[in-house]
């Protein structure tokens, strides 16, 4: 499968249309469910980190102060990602603060993402919480003893992505669970999960080598038209 890239940030606050910057960005890179490669760095945008902030990441003013330009770091993350596609655990946050980030580094932001909350409440939906550290825990994954930091976060949902994408292909008997899967898998209603997994495996026959290319075409039409 085509690389996936993980994305966390840290932030002074949870919206950049209110102002919020990133402190800290970090990606992990997965393929074939396993780590091959990461990106960390904190990132110097001028704006003040409140106490609470500090106090929850560990990230301090005088911390940021001394790391590179936000702009610098924002670039060199978007070559390191490429157009491989991106996964944060709730999206609908890192998303933002991708695009926000790279707007302001005149540096264009066009990966589409997927969202590990929304497809451990499908997947996992009698988890005690769809929260990163208590749901990895759940799982028997390793849970980093620094949370809210940008690497460590990252990591937790990479580990979480890859135990996502063992589970689709070993109890529902798909031959791969890539990128398209999981955007469509996230839209699917819970009830209707099931239904919609049994029809992307009939839809997706287990291949042989010669047969793979051909196939992963028409995946991707199965799945627009389902």
């Amino acid at each position: 499968m085509p690389p996936i890239a993980v994305i966390d940030f840290e932030t002074t606050g949870m919206s950049p249309s209110q102002g919020a910057r990133a402190t800290e960005v970090a990606i992990v890179l997965l393929e074939g469910g396993k780590v091959v490669d990461r990106f960390q760095s904190l990132m110097k945008t001028g704006v003040w980190i409140p106490p609470f902030i500090t106090e929850l990441t560990g990230i301090t003013n005088a911390m940021v102060q001394e790391a590179p330009e936000a702009a610098s770091v924002m670039r060199d993350a978007a070559r390191f990602v490429g157009d491989a596609p991106m996964v944060a655990h709730n999206a609908s946050f890192d998303s933002k603060f991708w695009q926000a980030e790279l707007a302001l580094a005149d540096t264009p932001a066009p990966q589409p993402f997927a969202c590990t909350v929304l497809l451990s409440r499908r997947l996992y939906p009698q988890a005690p919480t769809h929260k990163l550290g208590p749901l990895v825990q759940h799982l028997g994954l390793p849970r980093a003893q620094r949370a809210h930091r940008a690497l460590a976060d990252a990591e937790m949902a990479a580990a979480l992505l890859a135990r996502m994408q063992h589970d689709l292909t070993t109890q529902w008997q798909l031959p791969a669970a890539d990128f398209v899967l999981l955007q469509g898998m996230q839209r699917c209603a819970l009830k209707a999960l099931p239904q919609w997994l049994q029809r992307q495996a009939k839809a997706r026959p287990r291949s042989t080598a010669a047969t793979v290319a051909a196939q992963a075409t028409q995946q991707q039409m199965c799945l627009l038209f389902d």
